[in-house]
């Protein structure tokens, strides 16, 4: 399997694979390494991936996107600038009925039922505790892309 990331830290970057139908997927993630695997391993799923190292850079990109260009973002919660509580509910806010509908998926190693809880009061529509096992975030991501 062939490492496919362009990210570069604290710039938007995308990797292009149309093999999933050419589903996009914003991954909202402080931590190099962590983008880096998530990345290799939703490209070789065949997502499009767009990738943001805080939730300020995700709230821009969602922004400045057009609508219908992210299907669906995956989401860490504990980042600077903007974590992704405040991001989910800025976007939760926005004016255009699709992007503030994106569904939110959120990862994250805080795996307490609280974080559950606080999660999907702010609009989160999904969960997936870190570490990642591949099989559930793909099994979410389907969840979610499929309605």
């Amino acid at each position: 399997m062939t490492l496919s990331t362009n990210h570069t830290s604290g710039n938007n970057s995308i990797t292009t694979n149309k093999a999933n139908n050419n589903k996009t997927i914003l991954l909202v993630e402080d931590n190099d390494l962590n983008i880096e695997i998530a990345n290799e391993l939703l490209c070789s799923s065949g997502f499009n991936v767009i990738c943001a190292t805080n939730g300020q850079e995700a709230l821009n990109t969602v922004i400045n996107s057009k609508t219908g260009d992210i299907d669906l973002i995956l989401m860490d919660i504990q980042m600077p600038i903007m974590n992704g509580y405040e991001t989910t509910k800025n976007i939760r806010k926005l004016d255009d009925a699709y992007k503030a509908n994106i569904p939110i998926i959120a990862m994250t190693a805080n795996a307490f039922s609280e974080d559950r809880d606080e999660a999907f009061e702010v609009g989160m529509n999904g969960f997936i505790s870190k570490p990642i096992d591949i099989n559930e975030v793909l099994t979410t991501i389907d969840k979610f892309l499929k309605k």
